[in-house]
């Protein structure tokens, strides 16, 4: 078994992060649903992506959405990878990390963990399998994807990966003029979804905007649904 990696930044249900459990862990049932949430016929609430481009708000289509039925009745689940040295040793905030954190939560997402480890192949490898095991959602990663010498999260995370998505990654890049400076990849893991974005705060952002409304269809199919 891989040794995990960096550290966690929340653990609120006790479980020690070599079990990689589920941290900063939302109580959605404490909350009414948010506003534009779609209601399924149980009364329970979609994890509808927002979309927020160009500074207006609308939202993506769902399959099936004409005859009444949802493509997915629960909450997808998220974690959040902050890939930074400065962050694990203390002398960086992890502004981008705690954006994608806030991104994913507005737009209906469980975040149920968020971390961070230094950068490098081998730790951003070990860090996405501990935290694709036994986990079905998705996974964003925040940082190592430029051309600096320590930024090798895309190296890390392609010897990993299952199966590539090029689609997303290509679609993330496309977000900003900056993106044809990405080296970021997509892809999967077994029952997870893995993106990699950018270290700062707008282009992690910006680089998730661009693919939110694909992605509860994606996830969809990784549960097992069908939602054709």
């Amino acid at each position: 078994m891989l040794a995990p990696t960096g550290c966690s930044f929340s653990n609120l249900n006790g479980t020690p992060p070599e079990r990689a459990a589920a941290t900063d862990r939302i109580d959605s049932h404490s909350r009414p649903s948010a506003e534009g949430d779609v209601e399924t016929t149980d009364g329970r609430s979609l994890a509808v992506v927002r979309f927020r481009r160009n500074g207006t708000g609308s939202f993506p289509a769902v399959a099936g959405q004409g005859n009444g039925q949802a493509e997915s009745s629960r909450r997808f689940a998220a974690k959040v990878i902050t890939v930074s040295d400065g962050v694990v040793e203390g002398t960086r905030e992890d502004q981008s990390g705690a954006a994608l954190v806030q991104r994913l939560r507005d737009s209906g997402f469980e975040v149920v963990d968020h971390r961070a480890v230094p950068d490098g192949r081998e730790s951003v490898g070990e860090a996405l399998v501990e935290a694709a095991e036994g986990f079905t959602g998705l996974i964003v990663t925040t940082g190592g994807t430029g051309f600096g010498p320590r930024d090798l999260t895309p190296e890390g995370t392609r010897i990993v990966l299952d199966r590539e998505a090029p689609g997303l990654a290509e679609a993330m890049r496309a977000a900003n003029p900056l993106g044809r400076l990405s080296r970021g990849v997509a892809g999967t893991r077994g029952g997870s979804l893995i993106l990699n974005t950018p270290g700062s705060s707008t282009g992690a952002v910006e680089c998730l905007d661009a693919v939110l409304d694909v992605l509860p269809h994606a996830l969809a199919l990784l549960a097992g649904e069908r939602p054709h």
